[in-house]
């Protein structure tokens, strides 16, 4: 895969922007009480790998100046990264951001992961690409104020006011009065000193790091195999844990036969573990499916996954339950029925349930007399499987829990969230819960669910000892929190002049809908009807990469397809005609998720990128709206001695600012390839409450050779705050494929995955 990307982030003037100090401690976690982290030198000598640090002295002394940083008197800086780093860059991307406000040379800056603090930092977790938006006025001024008082303590020192003084790499000057000096000089004075109760940000014209590629800060970590991830987590006298949960959903524990499995070598102990207890108020994250399982103990990961062999369990149905969950602060009823599922009968039932209509949920106009009035209509239904999140590696935790303490280590997405669970479960209190955040081998959502600390941490408290639980890959693809199953039906009447007039969706899925009712083309068609409906199961579903829109994206945008050829237009111009009128002729008294302006834009980048008018027999186009930013793509496809291969991909993206172009292009690369695998070969179905696919022997990922051959990401150039970009890209790319799956083989494809659909036989 080759990259033609040029960085093109026009950083554009603003006014300064001026924080009170309380609302920067409010938002951004500045107050007392924030953490200091181990530093090694050596380490921080080369904080980019590309090039030796500025200063050769090791520093004797650290003084913190905010919760995220402190400086040595030698000058260099350490910069913590709140938030868990999955891959997305943030622990690059965020101090970065810091770096530059400080006016710091990024040579001089080490970073270190921030383990979980709530008194220091807010928000500190992953998830719906909300990291970089989110964290940036607040990392911003974590910047700015240590900048300024290092400025302070230089002015009191040469006596002179502080607004003449100037900064930059790491150096305070006054030209007037010729004084000069490092920021390590100045360090200890500044750290005394008040958070000032304003500050003035850099204008973004001034901007030295952000918008320029660094390199990731682990990156040599990575590729040498350095303990990052929390299956690296060894400990003196750690035991190792394995669980058993029952075959199929549906199903419970009722008795365990541990009489072989005790008695082999190196087991420790066999018992099972209740995740929660029966009265607790399961909150959003808490989604558990199998809510006690067998635990199996010893000294060796292969002392347990033999004894694991021998562990008999016997299980009996689950029966009906309601429970009333938490929704950060709203109650909700979750009803889980009894019985044993299967897709076929899932798929029968959301066919069922879409003729039957649905809560409506946006209503413009009048559909039901435009769609009367329509020269032309076309309706479609798109369906998508249940999938597993596949995290490269496996979900485990380190825990230690004695004397009322808990000291936990591994990836997890929410934190703070997990602590409040575990605290709940366990009654220790959240100031005895010390939770330290590795890097993640994956995430997609599927570590918001952290049930498996918990479970480490029971385990730990009954051995009295440190323990490592690990879940075997079959553990974690067959116990669900999938991506839901899905099920959407489209409708579209066209007038006499071949203009879009009336437009109807419906949509649902096993447990859970898709819909974003507020979401193009609402907004953009007179007459909108959209309606929803869900059927409950007991197969555990939850967040999965850009959860909802990878599906809404893969039906609309394919059937906006089909739309414009009924209508005998370009794509493209469609799309574009369609944003045109929601930008001429909003309508009255309803709200739109997206900016029509910033919609069309990315589409006419990607149009003028890819050559678009030259050739696109072979390609196609699809754009969509999430996380606050905006992806439009065009694919090149073809077929190749009967497989299906992606030639080319050119993406255009609007997230506002790019902090970092190089990791920017990565995320969007990421998620294009992430996209295109699970729309050609991605799906876990279920027979009898049993998931048919366990490992990737059976359950089908993308292979090296299957991935596009050319990747390019354009950014469009503009001054707004940066936006989502670990998921945007991911949505459009289903339906991009599957336009231009149409236009070389002549089959329009609703039903994921495609592969199957168009392999040849022989």
């Amino acid at each position: 895969m080759t990259k033609k990307f040029k960085p093109k982030v026009r950083i554009m003037p603003t006014t300064k922007i001026k924080m009170g100090r309380r609302s920067f401690i409010k938002n951004a976690g500045m107050g007392s009480g924030a953490l200091i982290l181990g530093f090694s030198f050596l380490n921080a000598c080369k904080p980019n790998g590309s090039k030796e640090n500025s200063i050769n002295s090791a520093p004797k002394e650290w003084f913190k100046i905010n919760g995220y940083l402190k400086i040595a008197d030698n000058g260099v800086v350490t910069i913590m990264s709140p938030n868990p780093e999955g891959g997305q860059n943030v622990k690059t991307s965020m101090p970065m951001i810091i770096a530059d406000e400080l006016d710091v040379d990024w040579a001089d800056v080490t970073v270190e992961q921030a383990p979980l603090d709530t008194d220091a930092f807010t928000r500190q977790f992953i998830g719906g690409s909300q990291a970089i938006r989110l964290g940036w006025p607040g990392l911003r001024m974590a910047g700015a104020s240590a900048r300024h008082m290092l400025k302070m303590a230089a002015a009191e020192k040469w006596n002179v006011p502080v607004e003449e003084i100037e900064t930059g790499n790491g150096r305070l000057m006054h030209e007037a009065g010729n004084h000069s000096g490092s920021y390590g000089e100045f360090a200890s004075a500044a750290s005394t000193l008040e958070v000032p109760e304003e500050v003035a940000l850099k204008e973004l014209s001034e901007f030295e790091i952000i918008g320029r590629s660094k390199k990731n800060v682990d990156g040599h970590k990575i590729v040498t195999g350095k303990p990052l991830f929390g299956v690296d987590t060894h400990r003196e006298g750690m035991l190792i844990a394995m669980i058993v949960h029952p075959p199929a959903f549906g199903l419970r524990i009722k008795s365990i036969d541990d009489s072989k499995a005790k008695s082999m070598p190196g087991i420790r102990d066999i018992f099972s573990v209740k995740v929660y207890n029966d009265d607790y108020v399961k909150t959003f994250f808490d989604t558990r499916t199998f809510n006690e399982v067998a635990v199996i103990v010893g000294e060796s990961t292969w002392q347990v996954m033999q004894a694991k062999k021998e562990l008999e369990i016997e299980c009996e149905p689950i029966v009906s339950s309601t429970d009333i969950r938490d929704r950060f602060g709203t109650s909700w009823e979750q009803h889980t029925p009894s019985g044993l599922e299967s897709s076929d009968a899932h798929y029968r039932a959301m066919e069922k349930m879409s003729r039957s209509g649905g809560e409506v949920r946006r209503k413009d106009g009048n559909p039901e007399q435009a769609f009367g009035r329509a020269t032309k209509t076309i309706e479609r239904t798109y369906t998508a499987p249940f999938l597993a999140h596949n995290c490269m590696e496996p979900m485990n935790f380190f825990a230690d829990v004695k004397n009322g303490r808990a000291e936990l280590v591994g990836p997890l997405q929410k934190p703070e969230f997990t602590e409040q669970t575990l605290s709940a479960r366990t009654g220790i209190p959240l100031e005895n819960i010390d939770i330290k955040m590795t890097r993640l081998g994956g995430g997609y959502g599927r570590r918001s669910y952290a049930h498996w600390l918990v479970e480490a941490a029971l385990i730990s408290q009954r051995m009295e000892a440190p323990v490592k639980l690990i879940y075997s890959r079959e553990d974690d693809m067959t116990d669900g929190i999938y991506r839901p199953s899905y099920m959407i039906r489209i409708k579209a009447g066209l007038d006499d002049k071949n203009q879009l007039m009336a437009y109807h969706v419906n949509a649902g899925g096993i447990p859970e809908s898709p819909m974003y009712e507020n979401r193009f083309p609402a907004g953009a068609v007179d007459h909108y009807l959209a309606e929803d409906w869900t059927i409950d199961s007991n197969i555990t579903v939850g967040s999965f990469r850009a959860p909802r829109s990878n599906f809404m994206a893969a039906a609309e945008q394919s059937f906006l397809d089909e739309v414009a050829e009924l209508a005998g237009k370009d794509p493209i111009d469609f799309r574009l005609e369609l944003l045109d009128r929601a930008i001429k002729k909003p309508l009255e008294g309803v709200t739109n998720d997206y900016d029509p302006v910033r919609y069309a834009e990315v589409l006419k980048l990607v149009r003028e990128k890819s050559q678009w008018a030259t050739n696109n027999k072979n390609r196609g186009v699809a754009a969509y709206y999430c996380h606050n930013s905006y992806a439009a793509q065009v694919l090149d496809f073809e077929m190749v001695d009967g497989q299906p291969r992606v030639q080319k991909v050119v993406c255009a993206l609007d997230c506002g600012i790019v902090i970092n172009p190089d990791g920017a292009v990565n995320m969007a690369e990421g998620g294009i390839v992430d996209g295109i695998g699970n729309a050609l070969y991605g799906e876990m179905p279920i027979e009898n409450g049993v998931p048919t696919k366990s490992n990737y022997d059976t359950y089908r990922l993308i292979r090296m050779k299957e991935a596009p051959k050319e990747i390019e990401v354009h950014f469009v150039e503009n001054e707004v705050d940066p936006t989502g970009l670990g998921e945007p890209t991911f949505p459009p790319i289903f339906a991009a494929l599957a336009n231009a799956i149409y236009k070389v083989t002549g089959k329009r494809l609703y039903k994921q995955p495609f592969a199957s659909q168009l392999v040849s036989e022989g």
